[in-house]
């Protein structure tokens, strides 16, 4: 197996501040670093979405229910931005909606709440939430996986306690990227956060905090860490955010091209 068979990529059409409108569409990602399953996000989940990554070996699609706002400003120019909804009633609805999709699309591997923290939030949260969830999500598909996003600065959250028996990836993403060169460590403490669950490794390859891209060298030690990581055992894959990136950001985009066809 190569380094290629375990990486993911994030494909849909972001609208953060600061980042253009791309002209990557979804499922040009997975074509541009050679990789073969994809995350599906920023874009609702349906027939259409779907059976346009038919091609892709293995999908995880998003269970927050997305839609699009048109923005205006005051000279009445307009423009777009999301509204996602992840509401635990919004989950678990989304969650039985892809379950069933699913069974039409059979690379349909699993769901992922971005931001997970996001439904801890909400006024009807419990400890029963997750379960809801992940019930929902395996009503029609016992086979699906439910990945949820942790950021490392939020390992220590109590909350995960509840979310553990109720998911089967931890997706760990460093939010500031001067904090790569402790990828190792924090491994480490999300293996113990989240006990026997797989673990995915996020590479951005534009630094939200700072607003600009990644440096390639802080790049470089990422990818030859989770390289060594994958190999030792300690990490499933990693996941690239995003193919939407790659005309923003191309020399990252080049530099894990590269790292992926040369391992």
């Amino acid at each position: 197996m190569a380094f290629r068979d375990v990486g993911w990529v994030w494909e849909g059409l972001g609208f953060d501040p600061g980042v253009q409108p791309s002209i990557y569409g979804v499922g040009e990602g997975a074509k541009y670093f050679g990789l073969e399953r994809v995350n599906l996000l920023f874009h609702p989940t349906n027939e259409i979405t779907l059976g346009k990554l038919s091609d892709k070996r293995e999908v995880i699609a998003p269970i927050m229910d997305y839609s699009f706002a048109e923005l205006r400003d005051e000279e009445g120019r307009f423009g777009f931005g999301h509204k996602c909804d992840q509401s635990p009633e919004a989950l678990s609805r989304e969650a039985e909606k892809l379950s069933r999709l699913s069974l039409q699309f059979p690379n349909v591997a699993g769901a992922i709440i971005d931001d997970a923290h996001g439904m801890f939030r909400y006024e009807q949260y419990d400890e029963s939430v997750p379960a809801d969830i992940y019930a929902a999500l395996r009503s029609a598909n016992p086979n699906l996986k439910l990945w949820i996003v942790v950021y490392t600065h939020e390992l220590e959250m109590p909350q995960w306690q509840a979310v553990v028996p109720h998911m089967d990836v931890a997706n760990l993403w460093i939010w500031n990227c001067e904090n790569i060169p402790h990828l190792e460590e924090y491994v480490q403490q999300c293996a113990e956060v989240f006990p026997g669950r797989e673990i995915i490794v996020g590479s951005y390859m534009r630094d939200y905090p700072s607003v600009a891209p990644v440096p390639l060298d802080l790049m470089a030690v990422q990818y030859e860490t989770m390289h060594r990581l994958w190999q030792e055992g300690k990490i499933a894959g990693y996941s690239i955010l995003a193919g939407c990136l790659i005309d923003q950001h191309p020399q990252q985009a080049e530099s894990i091209r590269s790292f992926i066809a040369q391992h």
